[in-house]
């Protein structure tokens, strides 16, 4: 195991922030604040000089904010991880900056123990999201999830005819099911393949499997 200790810089407009933070992580055993950048362009400057392992990262500063920095600081430092560490939870700061490339999220409230073990975490590939951070992101992928599923778009019936042609009934077999006419049955079958997007049955019945709507 290396025992290089892990190389921090320090991104944030207020120096208290700063040097309360430099003092705290400098007990730390392991962990080494190699630079302090009060703006977004300054801490792009000093990543290039001193290519850090971790970045703590100021969301809301004057000039280039948080989320272009750390943008910005992904094209030139892939392999860096960067954690946000903010007064702000609110979704239009949290989802941009993730999206940017930000690898953990921490509120400043957080213990000094807990930005320290954070920032181990990340050295290890190991996100660390504050928990009401972790909820709204699990709730917008759910949410996100339910919006783009095709299959919300079917009809009770047509639901049941899908999950009939999972079970590789040919369409008299759905008729005689379902107690409706042949025709009925491929007027169900088209509109499903449409609303599925898919070219015919067999690809159609791989979506109710995929998706878990194929019945035991």
């Amino acid at each position: 195991m290396s025992s290089e200790p892990i190389k921090v810089l320090l991104v944030d407009d207020h120096e208290m922030v700063r040097i309360g933070l430099a003092a705290v992580l400098g007990t730390e055993e392991g962990i080494e604040v190699v630079g302090e950048a009060g703006s977004g362009k300054e801490g792009l400057t000093l990543a290039e000089m001193y290519k850090p392992d971790v970045v703590l990262m100021d969301l809301v500063m004057e000039g280039m904010d948080g989320i272009e920095t750390t943008r910005r600081m992904m094209q030139i430092l892939p392999e860096c991880k960067v954690i946000v560490l903010t007064s702000y939870i609110d979704d239009e700061k949290i989802y941009p900056v993730i999206e940017a490339g930000a690898f953990s999220y921490l509120l400043k409230t957080s213990r000094a123990s807990e930005i320290a073990q954070a920032i181990r975490s990340a050295v290890n590939n190991q996100p660390v999201l504050e928990s009401q951070v972790a909820t709204k992101i699990m709730n917008r992928f759910r949410q996100n999830k339910t919006e783009t599923m095709p299959h919300h778009e079917l009809t009770d019936r047509e639901m049941e005819v899908l999950k009939l042609i999972a079970k590789g009934m040919s369409n008299q077999e759905l008729a005689d099911e379902l107690f409706i006419g042949v025709k009925t049955v491929k007027f169900h079958v088209t509109n499903i393949l449409a609303k599925l997007g898919v070219e015919d049955r067999t690809q159609a019945a791989i979506y109710a499997f995929k998706h878990g709507l194929a019945e035991d």
